[in-house]
């Protein structure tokens, strides 16, 4: 259950991060670059979620 909490969490926190960095040089947040920051933000923080995971599990 644990697991599921860190993916879920990686996942929302990348991807809100992703979304807002085209924000620092003046992009809507429905830009093109804003959904493509929160894909690959959201990618990264799946992944980050689950390596910590695995870290604190110990597989």
């Amino acid at each position: 259950m644990g697991s599921k909490i860190l993916i879920y969490l990686g996942l929302s926190l990348g991807s809100t991060a992703g979304s807002l960095i085209p924000s620092i040089w003046h992009q809507g947040v429905f830009s093109l670059q804003s959904w493509l920051g929160a894909l690959i933000g959201g990618i990264f923080g799946i992944w980050l979620g689950f390596k910590i995971n695995q870290k604190i599990v110990g597989e």
